[in-house]
C-alpha cells in the first residue's frame, strides 16, 4: 500500500534525507505535500520531482516568487500554494496524507504536528522540540488515538529499534551517545574565543545552523534528554548520557539483567529515516556506503560529559525535573542564544549564561493545558532571552 507523505521542513537536511529514502523506494509512497521556509528555489525543484498536491511556504510574500520559480522550470501540473501556521495545518490534516515527517526548525512545526496526531496520523519525529516544548500534549494524544511516534533522531531511533528485543517495564536505563562535539578536547580557557565557524565544524554530522551549535555545548543532549522522557516514559535519573566520538553504536538500553542492547551503523540520516518510514519493515537501504564494516570501524570509546565544561546538559535536565514549561523556556532561550552567537552578538560561552538566566526568571512552574499556552510560554521566554542578549551585546 502506498503511503501519502507530508514532509514539513523538506528543505532542509532531514527533509532533503527523507525525499532521497522516498526516491529509492518507488511505489511505496506518494509525496502528497511539502512544507518548507525561505529555500524557494530549493522548494520549487523538489515540487518539480515529486509532484505534491499542496505547497507551503513560511509567509504569504513566498508564494509569488515560488510560482515565478514553477514557471522557470516549466512545471504545468496543478499545485496549490499556502503560507504560514495554517498552510502547514492545512497539509497535516490532508485527507491523503497517512504520515507526517516532522522536521521544521525549532517550535515551527509544532502546531501542525499536533493536528497530525489530532487527526490519528502517523508521525514521525526529526524535530525534537515538539517534545521539548510540548511532551505532555503530545504524547497524551497519540496514547489516546493509539499512535505511535516514530523518532527519526538517530539516538531515539536506535533506542526504539533496542527496545524491540524486550519490554519496556524490563529496562533499567537508557544510554544516549554522542559525538562530544568540535570542543570534546578544548581547553576550557579557549571557550570564550570560540568563534561561529569554529563551532559549525562538526567533526561528523552534517546538519542545521542551530543543531550543530547545540551539538558544540552539548545542549543537544540534554533536549534528547527531555525527549526521551516523553518517548520512553522514562525519568532523567534513568537516562544517561555517554560521549562516543566514533558515532558507530547511535545509543544503547540497559535491561534489568545487566545486558546491554546497542544499535549500530554509519552515521548517515538516511539510515534512522527509512527505518521510521517503513516500520515496522526492515528494507535494504539504497547505496553500499550505509553498510558498517566492522573490521574498518575506529576502536569505540566512551567517556563521561564533562558538565562543568559544558554545562547546558545539566540545565536540561534542572528543566525537565522542575517540569511544567520550564522545557520550553530552556528551549526558546537556547534557540535566541545560539542565532545571537550565530550573529556574532554573544560569546560562545554566553550561551548558557542566558538559558540560565531564564529559568531563573521562568519562576513558575505551571503546566500548559494547550499549544496556545505552550506558545505563550515560549514567546516569555524569547523575551526575556532577548532581553539578556541584548545585556550581554553592549
Amino acid at each position: 500500500m502506498t503511503k501519502g507523505l507530508l514532509i514539513l521542513g523538506s528543505t532542509g537536511s532531514i527533509g532533503q534525507n527523507c525525499l532521497r529514502v522516498v526516491k529509492s523506494l518507488p511505489g511505496r509512497f506518494q509525496v502528497v505535500a511539502l512544507s518548507a521556509g525561505k529555500n524557494i528555489q530549493l522548494l520549487a525543484q523538489q515540487i518539480a520531482e515529486f509532484a505534491p498536491r499542496l505547497a507551503v511556504v513560511s509567509d504569504d510574500q513566498y508564494v509569488e516568487p515560488l510560482r515565478r520559480q514553477l514557471q522557470a522550470l516549466g512545471y504545468q501540473a496543478p499545485v496549490g500554494i499556502a503560507s504560514g501556521l495554517q498552510g502547514q495545518v492545512e497539509a497535516a490534516t490532508l485527507p491523503e496524507v497517512d504520515l507526517v515527517v516532522s522536521a521544521s526548525h525549532g517550535v515551527t512545526g509544532l502546531t501542525a504536528t499536533y493536528r497530525a496526531v489530532l487527526e490519528g496520523k502517523q508521525v514521525g519525529l526529526a524535530n525534537k522540540e515538539v517534545l521539548v516544548v510540548a511532551g505532555e500534549l503530545v504524547t497524551r494524544a497519540a496514547r489516546e488515538r493509539a499512535i505511535e511516534l516514530l523518532p527519526i533522531d538517530s539516538e531515539h531511533c536506535a533506542v526504539h529499534q533496542c527496545l524491540r528485543s524486550g519490554r519496556r517495564d524490563e529496562v533499567r536505563r537508557l544510554i544516549l551517545t554522542g559525538s562530544g562535539g568540535p570542543f570534546l578536547r578544548t581547553p576550557q580557557r579557549q571557550f570564550e574565543s570560540i568563534t561561529p565557524d569554529q563551532a559549525l565544524k562538526h567533526p561528523v554530522w552534517r546538519m542545521g545552523a542551530r543543531i550543530t551549535i547545540d551539538s558544540a555545548t552539548l545542549m543537544n543532549k540534554g533536549l534528547e534528554i527531555i525527549e526521551a522522557h516523553w518517548l520512553f516514559g522514562l525519568p532523567s535519573s534513568r537516562i544517561d548520557v555517554l560521549i562516543h566520538p566514533e558515532s558507530i553504536i547511535h545509543s544503547m538500553i540497559e535491561f534489568q539483567d545487566g545486558s546491554v542492547m546497542a544499535q549500530l551503523s554509519v552515521p548517515d540520516m538516511r539510515v534512522p529515516i527509512q527505518y521510521a518510514l517503513t516500520y515496522p519493515e526492515r528494507l535494504a537501504v539504497d547505496g553500499d556506503t550505509l553498510g558498517l564494516d566492522l573490521l574498518a570501524a575506529p576502536r569505540l570509546t566512551f567517556r563521561k560529559p564533562d558538565t562543568k565544561r559544558f554545562p547546558c546538559l545539566e540545565l536540561a535536565r534542572q528543566a525537565l525535573e522542575q517540569g511544567g514549561v520550564m522545557p520550553c523556556a530552556l528551549n526558546a532561550a537556547d534557540e535566541v542564544a545560539v542565532e545571537a552567537f550565530l550573529a556574532r552578538r554573544v560569546k560562545f560561552t554566553d550561551i548558557p549564561r542566558v538559558i540560565g538566566k531564564v529559568l531563573e526568571r521562568t519562576h513558575q512552574a505551571r503546566t500548559a493545558g494547550s499549544i496556545e499556552e505552550v506558545l505563550d510560554a515560549d514567546r516569555e521566554a524569547r523575551s526575556r532571552a532577548r532581553e539578556l542578549v541584548a545585556s550581554c551585546s553592549t
